[in-house]
C-alpha cells in the first residue's frame, strides 16, 4: 500500500512540474531579417551564359546553364544549377544564408567537377545591389595551389544578374576567371 501511494504521489507530482513547466512561456523563434529577406529577390528560374577564361592566351570557353533557386524557411537561399562546362555534365548547389552574429553572409557551393566544399563569407554593398563573398580554394590556373577567391554576385533589376569570379595572384592582384549574366525565367 505504501508503495502504491508513494508511486501516486510522485506522479501527481510529476505532472503538476511538467504542467508548470509547459505553462511557461516559449522563447520565441528567431524571424528573417531584412538580409535574409534581401536573399530571396533570387527566388525563381534563371538562364545563365558564362564565359571561363582559363588563360590570358586563351579564348574563353563559353558555356549556358540553367538554375531553380528556392527559399528555405525565409533564411536559406538553395539554388542548383545544371549546364555543361569543358564539354562535360554539370551540376552545382549554392547555399546562402546571413549570420546574425558575424553580420555577415555566408553560403556554401559544391558542384559536380570537384570534391571540394566552398564555404562563403562576404557582405552586401551599401546600395544592397552587390552581394561580395570571400573563400579560398585550390585554383586550377595554378596548379591546386590554395588561393583567395572573390565572387561577386549583382542584382541588376529583378530580372537580371551577373557573377563574376575573381582569383587573387601572387601579386596580390585579382584576376577575373569566370562571368556569367543571368535572366529570370520564371
Amino acid at each position: 500500500m505504501k508503495t502504491r501511494s508513494f508511486l501516486q504521489s510522485l506522479f501527481a507530482s510529476l505532472m503538476l512540474g511538467s504542467t508548470a513547466l509547459f505553462a511557461q512561456e516559449m522563447p520565441e523563434m528567431p524571424k528573417p531579417q531584412s538580409e535574409h529577406k534581401w536573399l530571396e529577390q533570387f527566388v525563381g528560374e534563371w538562364q545563365s551564359e558564362m564565359e571561363c577564361h582559363m588563360g590570358p592566351d586563351q579564348e574563353p570557353m563559353k558555356n549556358k546553364m540553367t538554375e531553380k533557386a528556392r527559399s528555405v524557411g525565409g533564411f536559406w537561399l538553395v539554388s542548383e544549377g545544371s549546364g555543361e562546362a569543358m564539354g562535360t555534365p554539370f551540376t552545382s548547389i549554392l547555399t546562402l544564408g546571413y549570420d546574425p552574429q558575424k553580420k555577415k553572409f555566408i553560403g556554401t557551393w559544391v558542384d559536380s567537377m570537384m570534391g571540394k566544399m566552398w564555404n562563403y563569407e562576404g557582405s552586401l554593398s551599401d546600395d544592397q545591389k552587390t552581394l561580395t563573398l570571400n573563400t579560398e580554394g585550390p585554383c586550377p590556373m595554378q596548379g591546386g595551389k590554395i588561393c583567395q577567391f572573390k565572387e561577386v554576385i549583382t542584382l541588376q533589376d529583378k530580372d537580371h544578374k551577373t557573377f563574376t569570379s575573381s582569383v587573387k595572384g601572387e601579386d596580390g592582384k585579382w584576376t577575373t576567371i569566370m562571368n556569367a549574366k543571368s535572366t529570370r525565367t520564371k
